[in-house]
């Protein structure tokens, strides 16, 4: 056989792990932000539009996953909600949006009544 053949289910195993590690943050707590930097500090002007919107829903310390520190995470995230982009809101356990659904959803007052829910 191959190498490449032998190789390649050690890649979706890979990937199964990182989508097993995913499923378990997104389902262990009830707001997860996958962004890039931190709540005290973002990254990127979209993980801090998120963090601002989600303080402004009264969402103090929500549970938020640094895409930056874990490449798996950050290319397995995309995947996992079939999703392009990172911020990535997921409320109990489901997948909300990025920064601009968020924004959208807050200023209709959608986003306060679900994460009051």
């Amino acid at each position: 056989m191959p190498a490449w053949r032998r190789a390649q289910p050690e890649r979706i195993s890979i990937m199964s792990d990182v989508q097993q590690k995913i499923d378990q943050i997104v389902k262990g707590s009830p707001v997860v932000l996958f962004m890039k930097g931190t709540a005290q500090f973002p990254m990127c002007g979209f993980s801090g539009r998120a963090i601002q919107i989600l303080k402004a829903c009264g969402v103090d310390a929500p549970t938020t996953v640094n895409v930056l520190e874990d490449e798996g995470i950050r290319q397995g995230i995309k995947e996992y909600a079939n999703w392009p982009t990172i911020p990535q809101l997921y409320v109990n356990g489901e997948f909300i949006g990025g920064s601009d659904i968020m924004m959208e959803m807050y200023q209709n007052g959608e986003l306060q009544s679900l994460l009051k829910a």
